[in-house]
């Protein structure tokens, strides 16, 4: 029944994830599109999770099992990769849920938009009952991205795509594939399509649960840390918006706002002026760079325009602002909290 080349190659790293494997794997086996497989690869676990996964295996042609020593992430995804035969590849993790319409639902839109390099959807976190604040906030922020406008938009913000969410043409990804450059693999990864002119669609469904757990790569990787995030950031900007500038302009100068310019300077950008509300900070000169206030905008350089504001109700006046003012967003300015 199974027989023929499957449409779709299920991604699926796993290290030490017993716990959860067999539920993630029985979401995979309960798709409604059935032309998939799912290319497990184990990252050299130290419990059942290779039993777990040569059940399923057993059971059902579709599944492969890669095993491998303990090499980290990237590596992985990587070996996984050579072994998908699909046109094209979903991630998954080990210990998250698919609904059961989303690689049927996912294949549509890339069907119907062939502009389209890969498109996510919208996640939905568990256990509720632990849910930190934070990743509420994350989750209802995933939310409001509901097109490859948005997705392009908010890029330096956060990660605006779950990467498990993630079905990718195999050709893009065969040319991108995975690099360990000390950041998360996942959002260098979508920020790299970006920055190549691909675009990103993203279904407005939860159509992925996301389990949220204290061993998640995200909670203990030292890849994950915000000053790694940060770093990650500074990086693209300094090679895209910034990458025929020394110079930029800088709104906000708060925690945000100092841990972007921090990054910045390590690739050899400074702020020519801080954009500023406080009253008090107006007139005065913070690492070299005079602060002003929106206004001012009208009469300094019009050097490219960097607002690291977090919170998203402040992000969208001061978007306000600068349309009014004729800055023009992805051109003139991006956003990146």
């Amino acid at each position: 029944m199974y027989g023929s080349a499957p449409r779709v190659s299920l991604l699926l790293p796993a290290f030490d994830a017993e716990k959860t494997l067999g539920a993630a794997l029985e979401s995979v086996r309960r798709q409604t599109e059935p032309r998939f497989e799912c290319v497990i690869v184990d990252d050299g676990s130290r419990d059942e999770t290779r039993n777990v996964a040569r059940d399923f295996v057993r059971k059902d042609e579709r599944f492969s099992l890669l095993e491998r020593d303990h090499e980290g992430v990237v590596a992985t995804l990587n070996a996984g990769l050579v072994e998908c035969r699909g046109r094209f590849v979903a991630r998954m993790d080990a210990d998250d849920i698919m609904h059961p319409c989303r690689l049927a639902e996912q294949l549509e839109l890339l069907g119907a938009e062939p502009g389209l390099a890969g498109v996510g959807c919208h996640v939905r976190v568990f256990p509720r009952s632990s849910l930190s604040d934070g990743l509420r906030a994350y989750e209802s922020w995933l939310e409001s991205i509901d097109s490859p406008a948005r997705v392009r938009a908010e890029a330096f913000v956060e990660c605006p795509l779950a990467h498990p969410t993630l079905l990718v043409r195999r050709e893009v990804l065969d040319q991108f594939r995975y690099r360990d450059r000390g950041w998360p693999e996942d959002y260098d990864l979508i920020l790299r399509l970006l920055l190549a002119g691909h675009e990103l669609g993203v279904l407005d469904k939860p159509l992925l649960y996301w389990r949220d757990t204290p061993t998640r790569q995200m909670r203990t990787s030292p890849r994950c840390r915000s000053e790694r995030i940060t770093a990650c950031k500074a990086a693209f900007l300094a090679d895209s918006l910034l990458k025929n500038a020394e110079r930029y302009l800088l709104w906000g100068y708060g925690g945000t706002g100092k841990a972007l310019s921090r990054a910045l300077a390590s690739c050899g950008k400074h702020p020519s002026f801080i954009v500023e509300l406080h009253p008090g900070r107006i007139g005065q000169s913070i690492a070299g760079a005079r602060v002003i206030a929106p206004e001012e905008l009208k009469s300094v350089p019009r050097h490219p325009l960097i607002v690291s504001v977090a919170g998203e109700r402040a992000r969208a006046v001061i978007r306000e602002q600068l349309c009014a003012l004729g800055f023009r967003e992805g051109r003139d300015y991006l956003c990146a909290a």
